[in-house]
């Protein structure tokens, strides 16, 4: 049998594992639908038999399904078991979209707001989620609709990588929207080169925000 990062040599074991996970002699159910090493649905039995069953072939009982009725069992290395199943949470971790922040203000200079708009691209380009957040400073809440413009000029900008998830909304003294990126064959750059690699840098530049101290009162 071929050997897996944390298979047990011994067979008494493998009942050790991730907490709630059943096996073996743990699974507790009057019958359980038994899944053989291949696949085949090899029936419904009580769990005594089934341990039978996979003893012989030198495997284990694996409640796989317990929300089931019955609950589904396969009979497996549980060692290989718990080594696919890492395999998988690793992989959906490294493929799981994350979520970028690109801030900017209305008064932002044009030259400035296109290095945004390039940061932003980089993000959605690299299949990351951009949220883009522009913040009203003094007298700029009295002529909010400019926010908006500002937002909304930034969205249709990034349309050629980019959808957005919903329009711009207020929030406190802040305009935000979410951008999601467009499937990779449809997205076109306009400010990056293909080439261009992920920006990990953060977004913090001093201009961005007003530090607003706060009240006692």
């Amino acid at each position: 049998m071929a050997k897996y990062p944390n298979s047990r040599g011994n067979y008494h074991n493998r009942n050790q594992g991730p907490k709630g996970l059943r096996r073996n002699d743990r699974i507790r159910a009057a019958e359980v639908r038994v899944i053989g090493p291949e696949g085949t649905n090899i029936g419904v039995m009580p769990p005594k038999k089934a341990l039978e069953l996979a003893k012989k072939v030198g495997l284990d009982l694996i409640e796989v399904s317990p929300a089931a009725r019955p609950p589904v069992c396969r009979i497996l290395d549980f060692g290989k078991f718990l080594y696919e199943e890492s395999k998988k949470a690793k992989d959906t971790k490294q493929h799981s979209t994350k979520m970028k922040e690109v801030k900017f203000r209305v008064s932002i200079g044009s030259h400035d707001f296109e290095t945004k708009l390039r940061r932003a691209e980089n993000f959605l380009h690299h299949g990351n989620k951009v949220k883009l957040t522009l913040q009203f400073r003094g007298r700029e809440n009295e002529h909010r609709e400019l926010g908006f413009n500002r937002v909304n000029l930034a969205k249709d900008e990034l349309a050629g990588v980019s959808t957005a998830d919903s329009p711009p909304r207020l929030v406190g003294r802040q305009v935000t929207a979410i951008l999601s990126p467009l499937p990779e064959g449809k997205r076109k750059l306009k400010f990056n080169r293909p080439d261009v690699e992920l920006d990990t840098s953060e977004d913090h530049d001093d201009d961005d925000f007003e530090v607003e101290e706060e009240s006692d009162s």
